[in-house]
């Protein structure tokens, strides 16, 4: 509830018929003010005793049948005048946080000072202004809203200066410290603190309260009005993140776009709270809040800022402004959805669905920022799933794969730009192609008509080397990709397998090497009088020895694989302008191969899981010797 003080003592003898005010004291009127369409009825001594204006005026009017005074330009107007009219009648008159900017500014206007009567209205309005209005939050935004129909003469009294350093320095209090806002309402508190009256606890504490406590009251103050509290609040040295917050808070509240959508990382509107503004001042009002927002990584979230980029390129702001969002989304780009990328295009050409040139833009400004963070080089791959550093990069990396399988459809979307677009990532970016793969393969398949000569040099974005067991299954089968892609996608995976079963062939010689030693070692047992545990490793090394002989038979499977893709490679060369016969045969013999080597992928598997079974029966043979060792130690 906010403060009040009552002025006078006489009882009200004022009434009003129509535009007119008439003052019921028995006496006949002797002097007519008018304020605007508003006449009021006075009478000349209880005027000119308060305010030296009104007795000059009256003065320069005496001499006409009947006094008619003008006061067109008094602040306030006539609203101002009907309470200093109450004053010099003495009637009784309630000083208000909502009337008291209109009685001060009335009153410096008619130079109502001391001089010219004791307790005279200025000294009484800035009484009250100072104790009452001043200490509290509500009050002085009150006051403050008045202020906007009382300008220049609300700031020419530093009355607007005054609130707004009042309400600056309520907010800026940390809520952390006291609980709340300390200055709330100009009540005071006790040690434990219970809201103090007349210095007597009366028991009662008032709840804790975030940061963001003050962000509603600001949002309803004018927009010019707002923004001088801002300022005044980072001269102070507010949190950027809570500035932050408030302006997003203002913006969510006047810009329909975010308002129809509640986007995370935004406080909670409370219900019927939107503001309407016309089309030109929403752009004002964004692009003011653009220059207001510290530029910093992290202050706002960044579907938050997705989403006032979208609300800019509707309301069509200057290109300063646009350019300021995509360098914030792409500081922060790491952190965004896949949803709210798709910028929908809304300029007249609309050449593709979606804002393929904005997303390009917002991912330069994300590498420039990379770089200058210090994520250069071209590091190895496990240095990209290890390094903490690069986690920001390969994110994004997967955030655009995903977003050219979702444009990929668009027919308007021609190969350079999708091409540009994907390899505008540094190569340590993708640890592994398969989103790139997919996003190609969604392309080739809506744009069935290209020619084989863009197929080719889109899939040359794709590394073969990088793509999954899985990703290179579907591409060996994929029937829009070129056959050299293809032939390329066989060979590595046929690398893979290369390398997959040395892997194995150097655990089995490491497994033989150990059955070796523990054969001696169990020897060496045997003639000091353990001979009963050797039969058991014997067998382990006959198992293992079987499996040697498995591993022989891939080893010559492998290189009858090998012999296939060497002549593989001879028709790679030949390719082009042969016949159909010939073509029909080369495919045939690739996918052949490809059946080959799924098989030796199956055998693989089967001898790799009999080494396991062969390394675990070594272990509990090594652990039986060496406790039959320690009983014959203890024997002896």
């Amino acid at each position: 509830m906010g403060g009040s003080m009552k002025l006078g003592s006489k009882p009200d003898a004022f009434t009003r018929r129509g535009q007119a005010w008439f003052c019921t004291t028995g006496l006949p009127s002797d002097v007519i003010v008018e304020v605007g369409e508003m006449s009021f009825h006075l009478h000349k001594f209880p005027l000119l005793s308060k305010s030296p204006i009104l007795g000059r005026l009256i003065e320069e009017n005496s001499d006409q049948d009947e006094c008619i005074i003008k006061l067109s330009d008094i602040p306030g107007g006539a609203k101002s005048f009907e309470l200093v009219a109450r004053f010099c009648y003495g009637v009784k008159i309630e000083l208000s946080p909502a009337n008291i900017v209109h009685l001060r500014c009335a009153a410096e206007y008619l130079q109502m000072t001391e001089e010219t009567a004791a307790d005279n209205l200025i000294n009484q309005a800035e009484t009250f202004f100072n104790q009452a209005v001043l200490r509290s939050w509500k009050d002085s935004l009150e006051a403050l809203k008045t202020c906007d129909v009382l300008l220049p003469h609300a700031e020419d009294l530093h009355i607007a200066k005054r609130c707004v350093e009042s309400l600056a320095a309520k907010a800026s209090i940390d809520p952390d410290l006291f609980g709340w806002p300390v200055s709330e309402h100009g009540a005071m508190l006790g040690p434990e603190g219970s809201v103090l009256w007349n210095g007597i606890s009366t028991g009662a504490k008032l709840g804790n309260f975030s940061s963001n406590w003050w962000y509603d009251d600001a949002s309803s103050l004018s927009f010019p009005t707002y923004k001088r509290l801002i300022s005044t609040m980072e001269s102070r040295g507010a949190k950027e993140e809570i500035i932050a917050g408030s302006l997003m808070y203002y913006a969510k509240k006047c810009l329909p776009g975010l308002n129809r959508r509640q986007s995370k990382g935004l406080v909670a509107l409370p219900l019927n709270s939107a503001i309407t503004l016309s089309e030109e001042e929403q752009r004002h009002l964004l692009e003011d809040i653009d220059r207001m927002l510290p530029l910093q990584r992290g202050l706002v979230s960044t579907n938050v800022l997705l989403w006032l980029l979208r609300t800019a390129m509707i309301l069509k702001v200057n290109r300063a402004c646009i350019s300021n969002l995509e360098k914030r989304v792409g500081m922060q780009l790491d952190l965004a959805t896949l949803e709210d990328l798709l910028l929908p295009n809304f300029s007249y050409t609309m050449d593709t669905l979606y804002n393929v040139e904005c997303v390009r833009r917002i991912l330069d400004h994300f590498l420039e920022m990379d770089q200058t963070t210090g994520g250069s080089g071209s590091p190895c791959l496990d240095d990209v799933m290890a390094s903490p550093s690069l986690a920001p990069i390969t994110a994004v990396a997967k955030l655009i794969d995903g977003y050219l399988a979702e444009i990929a459809p668009d027919m308007n979307l021609k190969p350079p730009k999708f091409e540009s677009l994907a390899a505008a990532l540094p190569e340590y970016a993708r640890p592994l192609d398969d989103g790139l793969y997919r996003a190609i393969d969604v392309y080739l398949k809506a744009h069935s008509s290209l020619p084989e000569s863009e197929r080719e040099q889109l899939c040359r974005l794709i590394d073969c080397q990088k793509l999954s067991l899985e990703a290179c299954t579907h591409a060996a089968q994929n029937e829009r990709l070129p056959l050299r892609v293809v032939v390329q996608v066989l060979f590595f995976e046929q690398l893979q397998l290369r390398t997959s079963i040395a892997g194995c062939l150097m655990v089995s010689d490491n497994l033989e090497g150990g059955s070796s030693r523990t054969l001696r070692g169990s020897d060496a047992i045997a003639t000091s009088g353990e001979a009963g545990a050797s039969w058991v490793t014997v067998a382990a090394v006959r198992e293992n020895q079987a499996l040697r002989a498995g591993m022989d038979s891939m080893r010559l499977r492998l290189a009858e694989l090998e012999r296939e893709c060497s002549g593989m490679r001879q028709d790679i060369r030949k390719l082009g302008g042969g016949k159909d016969g010939g073509w029909a045969a080369r495919v045939q013999r690739v996918f052949s191969l490809k059946m080959k080597l799924q098989m030796c992928s199956t055998d693989e598997g089967r001898i790799s899981e009999q080494h396991r079974s062969a390394a675990a029966k070594l272990e509990k043979l090594q652990a039986k010797v060496s406790k039959h060792k320690k009983h014959l130690s203890i024997n002896a």
